[in-house]
């Protein structure tokens, strides 16, 4: 399965354009942002968890990253309400689940296998978040930095109206968005839309409302592209 698999194109989407498919799960379903496999596939992803449903214990290989965007994501007996920020890396496992039901921002099968760190962030509490210095280079605004290393950046950004977000050629970048409005090429984003703009794009991506909050990604090299289970 190939879904939005060319990285050297832009991808940018509504979340009214989203298509909802069941997973093999029952009571979870989800859209496929980018996908490269089948079940066992590098993929990009927004899913939802009925109430109550779960998934078996299962591995990750290459890793998993999750946001939870609303409602309470429970693995291993831990709950993450809406605003947890977790990286599961390479050769671990769990058992997802939700008693009251969730919507995550997930992303399999994309970190390298040095990347072994686990994180648990909770992007709700104000010492969690900085503010830039005056002299930013894209002006003055919060941020909530999840994971860094050579290769990747992750963060969250809260904006201001007619602020701009700066992307650079020698990097992929990627926003999912959380609340508020952004414009990128002429067309409105708003929360939930998913941008990801490919390396050698140079783009601003202007801000269209206070209070815009935004998960920010970016990369120098593009983990792989490569799936047996195409």
């Amino acid at each position: 399965m190939l879904i939005n698999s060319d990285f050297s194109k832009p991808v940018i989407l509504n979340s009214d354009q989203y298509d909802w498919v069941p997973s093999p799960q029952h009571g979870v379903e989800r859209v496929m942002l980018d996908r490269i496999g089948a079940e066992k596939a590098r993929a990009t992803s927004i899913v939802r968890y009925a109430k109550s449903s779960s998934f078996p214990n299962h591995q990750h290989p290459q890793g998993e990253e999750i946001l939870v965007l609303s409602g309470t994501f429970s693995e291993q007996g831990v709950d993450y309400p809406a605003g947890w920020y977790l990286r599961n890396p390479d050769g671990t496992s769990h058992q997802p689940s939700s008693l009251d039901g969730t919507t995550i921002f997930v992303k399999l099968r994309q970190m390298s296998q040095a990347d072994n760190q686990s994180v648990r962030i909770n992007t709700n509490l104000d010492e969690a978040w900085y503010t830039t210095s005056p002299d930013a280079k894209d002006g003055v605004y919060e941020y909530c930095p999840l994971f860094q290393n050579d290769n990747e950046k992750v963060e969250l950004r809260k904006l201001c109206n007619k602020q701009i977000i700066n992307t650079f050629s020698n990097v992929l970048t990627e926003i999912l968005v959380l609340a508020g409005i952004v414009k990128v090429n002429d067309q409105l984003i708003t929360k939930n839309g998913w941008i990801r703009l490919p390396k050698g794009s140079e783009n601003q991506i202007v801000v269209q409302e206070d209070q815009t909050k935004i998960y920010l990604k970016t990369m120098k090299t593009i983990t792989h592209l490569e799936s047996e289970n195409i």
